[in-house]
């Protein structure tokens, strides 16, 4: 609950999203790039990349962390400022996937470095990964209606 409020009232203007590769495929690299497109519109939330971990308020981390990726995860993680979200994105970040039992690969980023989020998929779509983050930041209830039901006598012949 106390992060919630933190975040809820140290982002209340556009956030900086600073993305990391951690040694993926570039599957989910290539859709988080389609969320930033005009197609997707990222920024009608007020989500904007980043170019450097010290300017983003949000670290989105894709691929499972491999050895040599390790130091640079921990050292952007390090420099992006409190308070931080971090949002995984993919299979391969969550826990490794096919990847998660080899020599070269630590596991999924929660090993290293603590994780607020997950966005799973293999890549997740674009949508996913939108509304992941939304969900993330609390957007997705402003913006996200319920589902309306209809009840009623099923009748001969509806299915059940």
């Amino acid at each position: 609950m106390f992060l919630k409020k933190l975040c809820a009232k140290a982002f209340t203007k556009s956030l900086w999203i600073y993305h990391i590769n951690t040694g993926s495929c570039n599957g989910c690299d290539i859709e988080i790039v389609d969320v930033i497109t005009p197609y997707y519109d990222a920024e009608r939330f007020g989500i904007k990349l980043a170019g450097s971990p010290r300017h983003a308020d949000i670290m989105l981390v894709s691929g499972p962390v491999t050895r040599q990726a390790l130091p640079s995860l921990k050292r952007a993680y390090d420099a992006i400022p409190d308070p931080k979200l971090v949002i995984v994105v993919g299979s391969c970040g969550c826990g490794g996937n096919l990847w998660f039992d080899t020599y070269n690969v630590t596991g999924g980023v929660d090993k290293v470095i603590p994780v607020n989020f997950y966005i799973p998929g293999c890549p997740p779509r674009p949508e996913a990964i939108l509304y992941g983050v939304a969900v993330a930041l609390g957007l997705a209830p402003k913006k996200v209606q319920a589902e309306a039901s209809v009840e009623g006598p099923i009748r001969e012949g509806m299915w059940k």
